[in-house]
C-alpha cells in the first residue's frame, strides 16, 4: 500500500493535524498584520517596508530550506525522497502574475490568508474567497486553451 493510499483511507480525525497547523498559521498571519488591508495597501503604494520584509524573509527561508534539503538529502516524515523538478518560464506566468497582483491590490486579499481574514470577522472577504474559488474553477476549465 502506498503512502497516498494510506492517506485516502485514513479516518477523518487523521486530518486534524492539518487543521491545527492551519489555525496556528492563521494566528501568525493575524499577529504579524500580514492580512491587514491597510498593510497591503501600504505595500502597493510603496509607503511601508513591512510586507516586503515579510515576503523577503519568506523567500530567504524557502531558499535556505531548499539548499539544506538538497545538501543533506532530507526526506519527508514518511521517508520519501524530496524531488525538485526544473521549471520552464512561459509568458502565461506574466499574465497570471499581473492578474494576481491586480486582484490582490484591489481586494487587499491574497489567497493564503483569506480564511484568516474571514476568521477575524472581515466577512466581506467571503466575496473574495468565492471569487478565488470561481477563478480556480475557470482556470481549470480553460487550462488547455491558455498560454503555458
Amino acid at each position: 500500500m502506498t503512502h497516498q493510499e494510506i492517506n485516502q483511507s485514513a479516518p477523518w480525525w487523521h486530518y486534524l493535524k492539518y487543521a491545527i497547523v492551519g489555525i496556528a498559521f492563521g494566528i501568525v498571519f493575524v499577529k504579524a498584520e500580514i492580512i491587514s488591508w491597510f498593510r497591503i495597501q501600504e505595500m502597493f503604494r510603496l509607503e511601508s517596508f513591512h510586507m516586503y520584509g515579510v515576503i523577503g524573509s519568506a523567500v530567504a527561508t524557502g531558499l535556505i530550506s531548499v539548499l539544506l534539503i538538497k545538501k543533506f538529502n532530507i526526506k519527508t516524515l514518511s521517508g520519501e525522497e524530496i524531488k525538485f523538478h526544473p521549471k520552464t518560464f512561459n509568458k502565461g506566468q506574466i499574465y497570471g502574475g499581473l492578474l494576481f497582483g491586480l486582484g490582490w491590490a484591489m481586494t487587499g486579499a491574497c489567497p493564503g490568508p483569506l480564511f484568516a481574514q474571514v476568521g477575524t470577522g472581515a466577512t466581506v472577504i467571503i466575496i473574495s474567497l468565492l471569487s478565488a474559488i470561481a477563478g480556480t474553477w475557470v482556470y481549470g476549465y480553460f487550462r488547455e486553451k491558455l498560454p503555458h
